[in-house]
Parts: C-alpha cells; sequence; structure tokens
C-alpha cells in the first residue's frame, strides 16, 4: 500500500513556515538574533514532531484518547505545584522543569482535541448509512464536555482565557459536526456565549480590556498602549507597505511585535496587500484541512474526521481572533497567530497537528487504492 502525500495542503504550509520565519526575523531585528535563532530551532524540531506524528498510526492516537485528557489534566495541575509552575507577566501558564519552560496551554488543545475525536469517533452519527449504528443521544454527545470543561476551568485560573474561548467555540462546532440535534446545539452555543461574556468582565483586568477596546485612544498611555501602537502601524502600512525590514514599530514602540502582535507589523511592512494574500493562504489552508476532514468521515474514518476537523477549526478561530486583536475588532488576547508568531512551543504544537492531518490524508488516500 503506497501513501501518498497531500501536495496542495503540504505547499500551503511551507508556505505559511517560510513566512513566518521571515516576519519573525524582521519584527525581532531590534532585539537581536535571539529570537530568530530559537524560531528556528524550535522550527527546526516541529519538523520532526512532524514527521513523527505523520507516521504513527492513526488507531494509536486513538486508544490513548482517555489517556490524553488525564495528561492535559495532570499539566493544567501542575503550574499551581510550588517551584514547578511559573508565572510569566502575571499569569501561571508554565511548567519550569529546570532547562526549559513547557507552556501548558498549547499541548492541552492537542491533547483535549485527541480525547475528544476519540470520544466522538464512537458515535458516528455523521455517516448513517453504516450498519449496525446506533445514533447517539444528546446526553451522549455532551457528556465529555463536562470532562473538557474541568480542564478548561483549570485554564481558567491560569489565566488563560484566550485559549479557553479557542477550544470552547472548537469543541462546540465538534459536536454541531458529530450531530447534535440544532435546538440543542444553539441552546449550548448560547450557553458558552453567555459564560464567556460574563467571564469577560468578571475580572478587573479584562474589563480594562473591554473598556481600552472599545476607545484605545482615550487610554493610549494605559490598558490600550498596545492597540494603539497596532493601529499606528497599520496606518503606516497603506496598501503596499513600507517594505519588508522598514517597520517602525517593532522599534520598541510595539509590545509583543514578533508574538502576539506580528501581524500589525506584516501590515506595517508588506501593507493591505501583503495582509490579504496572508489571509488569504490561511483560508485556503484551512479549507484544505477541513477537505482532508469531510473525505476521511465519508470514508467512514471517524477518529481521523473528527480530529481534522478539530484541528481545522482551531487553526481558524485562533487565526479569526488574531487578526481581531491587532485590527482592534476584538479586545486584547494573548494568542499567537500560528506558524507567524514567535513561540516555540506553539509552533511544535501547530507542527504536531499538522503531522495528524497529513496522516489522515494518507489514510483516507490509502483507502482508495
Amino acid at each position: 500500500m503506497t501513501l501518498k502525500l497531500d501536495v496542495v495542503l503540504l505547499a500551503l504550509c511551507l508556505a505559511v513556515v517560510a513566512f513566518g520565519t521571515v516576519m519573525v526575523a524582521s519584527a525581532s531585528i531590534a532585539q537581536g538574533d535571539g529570537f530568530w535563532l530559537k524560531h528556528l530551532v524550535s522550527s527546526g524540531l516541529g519538523v520532526a514532531i512532524f514527521i513523527a506524528a505523520a507516521l504513527l498510526p492513526l488507531a494509536l492516537w486513538q486508544r490513548m484518547h482517555r489517556f490524553a485528557w488525564f495528561v492535559a489534566l495532570l499539566l493544567c495541575c501542575a503550574v499551581f505545584v510550588p517551584g514547578l509552575g511559573a508565572q510569566v507577566n502575571g499569569a501561571v501558564r508554565w511548567i519550569d522543569i529546570g532547562i526549559a519552560r513547557i507552556h501548558v496551554a498549547e499541548y492541552v488543545k492537542l491533547l483535549l482535541l485527541v480525547y475528544m475525536a476519540g470520544y466522538l469517533a464512537r458515535y458516528p452519527l455523521v455517516a448513517q448509512t453504516r450498519k449496525g449504528v446506533q445514533a447517539p443521544t444528546t446526553w451522549a454527545l455532551l457528556r465529555p464536555l463536562m470532562l473538557v470543561s474541568l480542564v478548561l476551568g483549570l485554564l481558567l485560573m491560569q489565566p488563560d482565557f484566550g485559549s479557553l474561548v479557542v477550544l470552547s467555540v472548537t469543541f462546540c462546532a465538534l459536536i454541531f459536526i458529530a450531530g447534535i440535534r440544532l435546538r440543542v446545539f444553539l441552546l449550548l452555543a448560547l450557553l458558552v456565549v453567555g459564560a464567556i461574556a460574563v467571564l469577560a468582565v468578571a475580572q478587573p483586568y479584562r474589563l480594562d480590556r473591554l473598556t481600552s477596546f472599545v476607545d484605545p485612544w482615550a487610554y493610549a498611555y494605559g490598558s490600550g498602549y498596545q492597540l494603539t501602537q497596532a493601529l499606528i502601524a497599520f496606518g503606516r502600512g497603506g496598501y503596499f507597505g513600507l517594505g519588508l525590514g522598514e517597520g517602525v514599530q517593532k522599534l520598541f514602540y510595539l509590545p509583543e511585535a514578533h508574538n502576539d502582535f506580528i501581524f500589525a507589523i506584516v501590515v506595517e511592512e508588506l501593507g493591505l496587500v501583503g495582509a490579504l494574500l496572508l489571509i488569504l493562504v490561511f483560508c485556503i489552508l484551512v479549507l484544505r484541512i477541513l477537505r482532508v476532514a469531510r473525505l476521511a468521515l465519508q470514508r467512514q474514518q471517524y477518529f481521523g474526521g473528527f480530529l481534522a476537523s478539530g484541528i481545522g477549526i482551531l487553526i481558524g478561530v485562533q487565526c479569526l481572533i488574531n487578526f481581531g486583536v491587532n485590527t482592534g475588532l476584538l479586545p486584547t488576547k494573548g494568542l499567537t497567530l500560528p506558524f507567524v508568531s514567535y513561540g516555540g512551543h506553539s509552533l511544535m504544537v501547530s507542527y504536531c497537528m499538522l503531522g495528524l492531518v497529513f496522516r489522515v490524508a494518507m489514510d483516507t488516500e490509502a483507502t482508495d487504492v
């Protein structure tokens, strides 16, 4: 049996990764070569992780889906252990193992996706044609959300509100794909939106972000400083930008220019045209991943189909939030732009997700041989 690579998906991935490497080098130029070199090292490790994920059988991941949830729970609990959890910028989201710090939320995203895909694969309502398949009850589809909510609650305590929003939207979408009744889904969506709204104003610092988000210029030297600097970058960029490497805001004006707000640097240096091209590539990438998921579900490869669906939705939602934050359409959240922002753990987990998508695509192609 010959496994075939999805050439289009591979080309899209290479294009985004190469672009991200160039932009990290440009956005961090004022801070020396450290960030760029670390990004290259993380990318190299990510390639190895990508290959390993693409070669491992999906059946192995599926058998370990309950264990994946357990590991996610342990990671979220570990950050609260004195001497193990590390505080960065007022949040305890890291585990310090001496030689490195592990960003818990990035790995939890992948682990919970594996768990949800493994659970939903036992209730393949999306394909009623298979004989002997019993349609799941509403409770059966909602039950995993209780276990997932426990982990999300621990993420919120760190606090990591951005990751909670991304995962909540992703899991609601997965439940919808799994075939939950529309009225139950709408009620669930309403509850999730309501809970997110309440949480958004429950803490003073989140309320400050909402206030500055509505009128950032009124708080230009306070809670709205980062957003106003990003908007200045957008204004400078115009249609065609100042030129690669010629941006000004990265020169210690815009905080996290190489990380959460790298999209603002993209617009400043490459203009509206460059930004739209990047958005277009991301749209095609997400749609290609969802195409892989759809084909897998049609061929009754439920675990791979749900896993690829979750990965495509998660990447798409995180991109939308990052674009929204950079442009001032959404309140500021600490979320990276996948494959483009600096961030070792985020980059390596993204590589792993893509490796899993390629494995799903190869297994789907193999069924046609």
